[in-house]
């Protein structure tokens, strides 16, 4: 009796445990609504579909074991106050896991909440019986993404779950994590930067940061606490002469410093190969004017001048959008200045209105549009997304990949012979301008003038470039074309018309083959797929294809046949004599015997390799990706590819972890950098190596200029540590600035 009646209490306890947690779920809620901000017929709503979504989860838990409907009533808070987004965005957020993880039915919803709702729930649901699918990953973005130009709302939801979702992933497995950190920067965060969600994009890139690279993450975040207080106290040094001068203008306006990311501090690490220590622009100081609207241009270029007036600016440093703003909605005026010490620091001058844009995007333009008498700054992207949606791809990765081609970052703007003005990506080249004007003048451009100038079809744009198109009816695009573009829409279009040009190859191929099996009175079924087969022809389409583009000559190839019956049977190779027997290759390598565990066991049941991409050492996280025909290869989690990899092909990734046991070397190779005081410098690195550090060097490469050297060492080490022991001994020498580590060997 006692045990059933603690068994009660216990029950009871975790009852009104969860209760507290939803009432202030709930409440959370409410407060970023406010009271009178919307309707009460909204608020209603809002409640009503609350304890739908209540009802219908239930019993139902996270993995953390709160109860489910704290996750819904988070996404909503999110959407609402962080986003910008509107009741019904909130209501839909509600209900946006219903219809997958309950017996809720679509109908259920449109019934109790109208059509608009029950489509924007419908296009939040995962597909059902994906298993058989290549990809199942690329097919949920495909329906997500396709809701893209019927309603935004449905990926802006998308994207408050997943940020939710990231916010609470400690619980979930190692793998688990790096396969979300995976899909969240090849899209998501993409994504995010395109509809001008600078705050949503940020928040992406860090928690993906502090998941793929947490020793990385976890570095620069205590440097930037470490250097915090040096840091204010050097923004003050800067503002304090500026608010003086600013003061006397007599303009309300906040001035401020704000952090730069960590993931933006870590791209500059990489990138730029420096250390922590040597970026000086951790920060920006943002400059927000309360303007009218009609005043936002003058009052920011007014301002610009007091600030270059107090501090020397570096001109070419300067980037306008407020003149022209990027395709995202985004406005600002940025400069940089020189402020105490010789610091760089950046400016950034915009109105609350533009500041609100640049904060919440796609949200906020809407909010601001009655005001603006432009066209709507994402109409021309909404255009090229529908562009993709309608070109047939293949597959779900073909149409993920021209898509993501869309979500470019920084731009360039080109002007046609008439001066009219297109957007289009940086890196983007004169055949992509060709395809962005129409398809027709794309598949039919056959030479390019930029600035009057004759250019090849392949030269990247720069903005203020205007460019002239000449057109040949008889010019039809080639394969070649594929690899000169960057655009989706220019890739799709070219995709598509080589597809009809192989089909029309296909069917004259398949013409000239009927005719000759008629000829030589052959039987056409029975033979086709012997004759594919021992052309080495995947299906019957390409043997057409072969024989259409005449690749694949019919006369010569029947010649190896002889016919019995109307089939055709293959002649034998005469016998050859006084050959020695070839020995065949195995397919094992050196590094085949290296302790891996997959999916926890043992992986030399696998025939397995380590990727050359990101170069695995003992000690590193790691992956397996199973190939189409090579086995098992080992990746690093923070390899190059991995994003790739997990998001196109994530039903082929396993986890796998290193052995305890273990007796292999590995090969490395170093990247260092330092000042040239000579021929010596060979020698000391070489015998500091090789003597003092007691490693074996496969590899010596080294290149001076001006002064300086970069040198590439391939050494042989015993794991990770070994390595990080090597490059902290030199990165302590005399003249040594930076030591890296290579991802190739």
């Amino acid at each position: 009796m006692e045990a059933t009646e603690t068994i009660d209490l216990q029950l009871q306890l975790q009852k009104e445990k969860d209760q507290r947690l939803i009432r202030a779920a709930y409440r959370r809620l409410l407060r970023a609504i406010g009271h009178g901000q919307i309707a009460e017929e909204d608020r209603d709503q809002i409640r009503n579909a609350f304890e739908f979504a209540l009802e219908a989860h239930g019993s139902q838990r996270r993995k953390s074991g709160e109860p489910y409907i704290t996750h819904p009533l988070e996404v909503a808070r999110i959407c609402y106050e962080e986003m910008g987004l509107g009741p019904t965005a909130v209501i839909a957020a509600l209900l946006h896991d219903t219809v997958e993880d309950t017996p809720i039915e679509l109908s259920d919803v449109e019934n109790r909440f109208g059509p608009k709702i029950a489509k924007i729930v419908d296009g939040l649901t995962k597909l059902d019986g994906l298993y058989n699918v290549e990809s199942p990953q690329a097919e949920n973005f495909k329906k997500v993404l396709s809701t893209l130009v019927e309603d935004v709302r449905v990926v802006l939801i998308k994207m408050a779950d997943r940020l939710h979702n990231l916010r609470t992933i400690d619980i979930m497995s190692r793998h688990k994590q790096l396969k979300i950190a995976a899909e969240t920067s090849y899209i998501y965060a993409p994504l995010a930067h395109r509809l001008g969600l600078y705050n949503l994009k940020s928040e992406f890139m860090d928690l993906c940061l502090k998941i793929t690279e947490p020793e990385l993450y976890n570095e620069i975040n205590n440097k930037l606490k470490q250097t915090q207080k040096d840091r204010n106290k050097f923004i003050n040094d800067f503002i304090k002469p500026l608010k003086v001068e600013l003061d006397k203008l007599h303009l309300n306006y906040k001035i401020f410093g704000r952090p730069k990311t960590i993931s933006s501090i870590s791209n500059k690490i990489k990138t730029k190969k420096v250390a922590f220590e040597e970026i000086y622009d951790l920060f920006a100081v943002r400059i927000v004017l309360d303007v009218p609207l009609e005043k936002e241009k003058s009052a920011c270029w007014l301002f610009y001048s007091i600030v270059t007036d107090v501090h020397r600016p570096i001109p070419e440093r300067l980037k306008d959008w407020i003149t022209t703003p990027k395709s995202n909605g985004y406005e600002s005026l940025h400069t940089t200045v020189i402020g105490p010490g010789g610091r760089y620091v950046e400016v950034q001058i915009r109105s609350k209105r533009m500041d609100e844009i640049a904060e919440k995007g796609f949200a906020a333009h809407w909010k601001y549009k009655e005001v603006n008498s432009l066209q709507s700054v994402y109409d021309h992207w909404f255009d090229s997304v529908r562009d993709v949606l309608e070109t047939p791809h293949n597959d779900a990765i073909e149409f993920l990949n021209d898509f993501k081609a869309n979500l470019y970052g920084e731009e360039v703007y080109i002007y046609t012979p008439n001066g009219d003005m297109k957007v289009l990506p940086k890196g983007a080249t004169v055949l992509d301008f060709a395809f962005s004007i129409h398809t027709d003048i794309g598949y039919h451009a056959s030479a390019f003038k930029v600035n009057n100038k004759l250019v090849p079809m392949g030269q990247a744009l720069e903005s203020g470039d205007q460019v002239q198109i000449l057109t040949n009816k008889n010019q039809k695009p080639t394969e070649d074309w594929i690899q000169l573009v960057v655009t989706g829409k220019a890739r799709s279009r070219i995709r598509t018309a080589l597809k009809e040009e192989k089909r029309k190859a296909a069917d004259m191929g398949k013409e000239i083959l009927e005719r000759k099996f008629k000829n030589g009175k052959l039987l056409l079924d029975e033979n086709l797929d012997l004759l594919a087969k021992t052309f080495n022809f995947k299906t019957r389409f390409d043997l057409y294809c072969a024989i259409g583009e005449e690749r694949l000559d019919v006369t010569e190839s029947l010649k190896i046949f002889h016919v019995d019956k109307g089939r055709l049977i293959e002649n034998k190779p005469e016998p050859v004599e006084d050959k020695e027997p070839i020995a065949k290759s195995s397919p094992t390598t050196a590094k085949q015997n290296v302790g891996i565990l997959v999916n926890g066991e043992n992986a030399r049941q696998y025939h397995y390799t380590l990727a050359h991409c990101c170069n695995p050492l003992h000690g590193d996280e790691i992956f397996a990706y199973v190939t189409t025909n090579s086995g098992l290869r080992i990746h690093r989690s923070n390899c190059p590819n991995a994003e790739h990899l997990m998001v196109n092909h994530g039903y082929r990734i396993l986890k796998a972890e290193w052995s305890d046991k273990l007796e292999e070397t590995f090969n490395a190779e170093l990247l260092i950098i330092g000042i040239d005081d000579g021929p010596g410098v060979i020698e000391r690195l070489s015998h500091h190596i090789s003597t003092k550090l007691g490693v074996n060097i496969t590899s010596f490469s080294i290149k001076g200029h001006q002064g300086t050297f970069e040198g590439k060492i391939g050494l042989t080490v015993n794991n990770r540590s070994h390595l990080n022991y090597i490059i902290t001994a030199l990165s302590q020498l005399d003249g040594i600035s930076s030591v890296y580590r290579l991802d190739h060997t």
